[in-house]
């Protein structure tokens, strides 16, 4: 075992930094050569391994290399590690999230030779043509198991296999998905056609890992708790009967599945769908019936000031303007009010609270034990957990950042200052939600307690990670007796054995995966681009390092991981492809789908929610911008911008005091010559019990009053091929430019001088600029005769005739 405790010594890397761990160098080899998806319980060095293949590929292809954690903190820490493990700069080792600005993350990819960032970030950043994917050389998905629907490690993976020059995919979970369907899923979303899995039960993994004991401690409620529950059970089952009526639902116990509400969900969408007026009814009253379901789950597994704070949130939200009827109705029933002042008069303690209290004693305590960190999934239940258990210890809360009401975040130096106050043992328990489940490297803890149990496979195993790395943790799941929580249990006790025999199931169907992956994923690959179709297309060379995942102690693997770095890739024909991405970038920031110089579409910030800016931003020969924009949410030339509104919006900006539907449609009519709403959904006329002929009318009154075209739209898909064919029809037929109007930004002099202009006769920013070049002034464009505006380059009779009329003419 003594090559093992010996450090590596590769290109790039700081001299035996890194332990010599047999497995870390095998999946590297593996990941080095093709886009490969990395499976290695938690805590054994993921991040290793894709350090290793970022050290050789920016070695031997140059480039730069991206790396996407899915929260601020593990950014942070991967920042941290990867400066420490590596021979490159601090200052070309930058970190991209929401708190560095636009402007500032795209002056530093151009310099950068590593980004580490939140997905969110660089898929703004694409969508805005800020940065390119051009000369990216490697890219690693951390916890790649989110890689599913509209997360944004589905857009990114799908840029960088369209943009780069010479594309490699490193994909990185301890627990990939909860069957080979989803794991299939991650793998064709991210491009990867090579599957590594290590479990525990490997020699080489074995050593490294220890028992982690689980058990569940069940608690029972007090008569009081019960009694609120009750209260509130009461009402589901009278908005049950409600629903039973509408023939969605058989059922009116309150203790009905999620997957039956899901169902109910759905029956009462297509009642809408076909303009069934009480399936608008009924998708209120659902509402209502999902808001009680929260309150009796807070009440039941986490605590009564839980849902003092989830009421006293919805009693807020009914008094607002907009407010739902279901919010409303909720609130004002005497059955929730009696609910309320229950909960409001109780002053014991969720018994879960007193067996935290007695597990920490007994870790911290009577056992000895150094550190310890307790899991909630609510930020309220956490912060009353600190206040209950800092009487009796050292305990800091951990949670994330987001703006939730009533309740305070953490900023990224906050969270970094408290995970390395832990680490140096300055306190002794951390009490975490979510935040802390994923990948993050939380210091080697004696207990793991789950306030509540997690329903998700994935999840638990997240958690469960955070013990027995170096000696034997162990995990309690507190449970509530007769509650949701026991049926969380049992699905995630399922869930994980499931999970742990697909993964060793994975681990023997490697090949038959990686050529469904291959089959199916091949024709994504050359839609997504060139690059990775050419490597996926090449035979892996006989004696490849990464082939024998299980490893044994013959001299050959050995040698093959001797001269990892240097011959994994094999060739010279990807080092010509990695200057030629080096170079992509050599005059800055160009357009990521390849074009320089298209058709352009500004896109509001806050249109990034919809799918319409990154699938406008995939388009060849269009270039996305992305503004916050004072009026519209799409500007496709200097006379047109587009207010986009799906039905439900249209009917309830009509009906919005705060903010009307028309004050904005007048805002962009005085902004642009060419206004237009898009009314995206089929059902406009089945809102909200609203007449069919009040939104008739407001349509009208746009288009008469307000001239504004308003355009209908099916959906998203829809919406998008409009304003592409809009924004060309703009700039391509009508050799327009795109100009920004009533933006918040200050413009310079020579802009505001073009802006007046170009607002004459709707000349356009163009002809604008050629009457100021020959004229001088805007005074002196203004009093021109039409004699000499005819001398302008680009100014016919009618165009001259026409800037005399708007002049020159009485105001009426």
């Amino acid at each position: 075992m003594a090559t093992e405790a010996a450090g590596i010594d590769r290109p790039l890397l700081v001299d035996d930094f890194l332990q010599r761990r047999r497995y870390q160098l095998q999946l590297a080899a593996s990941a080095a050569d093709d886009h490969t998806l990395v499976c290695l319980p938690t805590g054994l060095g993921k991040t290793t391994v894709s350090l290793l293949v970022t050290a050789e590929r920016l070695h031997e292809a140059g480039g730069k290399a991206l790396f996407l954690a899915p929260t601020k903190p593990l950014v942070q820490q991967h920042a941290d590690f990867y400066r420490e493990a590596l021979q490159i700069p601090d200052d070309e080792i930058v970190v991209f999230t929401g708190d560095v600005k636009p402007d500032d993350r795209a002056a530093l990819w151009d310099d950068a030779r590593i980004v580490i960032a939140t997905p969110q970030v660089v898929e703004n950043d694409l969508v805005g043509n800020r940065i390119s994917l051009r000369d990216v050389t490697h890219l690693t998905f951390d916890e790649c198991h989110r890689a599913t629907g509209d997360y944004a490690y589905v857009y990114i993976a799908e840029r960088y296999h369209a943009d780069a020059a010479d594309p490699l995919v490193t994909g990185m979970s301890a627990s990939p998905g909860g069957d080979t369907e989803e794991i299939q899923t991650v793998c064709e979303n991210l491009g990867l056609a090579n599957v590594e899995v290590m479990t525990e039960e490997d020699a080489d993994v074995d050593e490294y890992t220890h028992d982690t004991d689980v058990q569940w401690e069940q608690v029972t409620l007090p008569d009081e708790v019960l009694e609120i529950r009750d209260a509130l059970n009461e009402v589901i089952t009278d908005r049950l009967e409600k629903l039973k009526q509408l023939g969605v639902t058989n059922t009116t116990n309150p203790d009905l599945s999620q997957k039956d509400l899901n169902k109910m969900r759905g029956q009462l969408k297509q009642m809408m769908d076909n303009d069934q007026s009480d399936g608008y009814k009924g998708m209120s009253t659902h509402a209502e019936v999902m808001k009680l379901r929260r309150a009796t789950e807070l009440v039941e597994t986490q605590s009564v000031e839980s849902v003092r704070r989830y009421f006293e949130r919805q009693r807020e939200a009914a008094r607002s303007s907009g407010a739902s009827k279901a919010s409303q109705r909720m609130v004002a029933d005497p059955k929730v009010r009696e609910a309320m002042r229950k909960a409001e008069a109780f002053d014991g303690l969720h018994p879960k609270f007193s067996k935290a209290r007695i597990l920490l004693a007994e870790t911290l305590g009577i056992n000895e034990g150094e550190r310890a960190i307790l899991f909630t999934e609510s930020r309220d239940t956490a912060e009353a957990l600190v206040e209950f258990l800092s009487a009796s210890f050292d305990v800091r809360k951990f949670v994330g950042q987001g703006d939730k009401e009533g309740s305070d975040g953490m900023s990224q130096k906050q969270q970094q200052e408290t995970l390395d106050e832990f680490k140096a043992g300055e306190f002794e328990v951390l009490v975490s939600t979510s935040v802390a489940e994923e990948g993050l490297d939380v210091p080697e803890v004696d207990l793991v307690c789950f306030y509540e149990p997690v329903p998700t496979a994935i999840r638990s195993i997240q958690r469960k990670g955070r013990t027995g790395r170096q000696a034997e943790g162990k995990v309690v799941v507190l449970m509530a007796e007769d509650t949701r929580d026991e049926a969380f249990f049992w699905i995630s006790r399922r869930r994980e054995k499931k999970m742990a025999s697909q993964l060793a199931e994975l681990k023997e169907a490697t090949d038959d995966i990686e050529e469904t992956v291959g089959d199916d994923g091949q024709a994504g690959l050359d839609a997504f681009a060139g690059g990775s179709a050419e490597r996926d297309a090449e035979p892996e060379p006989d004696g490849n390092a990464g082939d024998d995942v299980d490893g044994g102690d013959g001299s050959d693997d050995d040698a093959g991981l001797t001269d990892f770095a240097a011959e994994t890739r094999g060739g010279d024909e990807a080092d010509d492809e990695g200057d030629a991405g080096a170079e992509g970038d050599a005059d800055g920031v160009v357009a990521t789908a390849g074009v320089d110089d298209g058709v352009e579409v500004v896109v509001d910030q806050r249109e990034l929610d919809s799918s319409i800016a990154k699938d406008l931003s995939t388009r060849d020969g269009l270039v996305t911008r992305l503004e916050t924009l004072a009026v519209g949410d799409y500007v496709l030339s200097d006379r047109v911008a587009v207010e986009r509104k799906s039905a439900a919006d249209f009917v309830d900006s009509m009906l919005d005091a705060d903010r009307s539907m028309f004050e904005q449609v007048g805002e962009l009519s005085r902004a642009y010559a060419r206004p237009v709403m898009v009314v995206e959904g089929t059902n406009l006329y089945g809102q909200r019990d609203i007449d069919p002929n009040a939104i008739r009318g407001a349509l009208a009154s746009l288009a008469v009053d307000f001239d504004v075209s308003v355009l209908r739209t099916e959906g998203e898909s829809d919406t998008t091929e409009l304003l592409a064919t809009i924004a060309k029809r703009e700039q391509e037929t009508r050799d327009r430019e795109v100009s920004v109007h009533g933006e918040k930004t200050t413009k310079t002099r020579a802009e505001q001088q073009e802006y007046v202009v170009s607002s004459i006769a709707d000349i356009g920013p163009v002809t604008a600029r050629t009457l100021l070049e020959h004229f001088g002034t805007v005074e002196a464009v203004m009093t021109a005769p039409e004699d000499d505006l005819l001398e302008v380059e680009g100014v016919g009779p009618v165009t001259a005739e026409r800037i005399r009329e708007v002049v020159g003419s009485e105001y009426e």
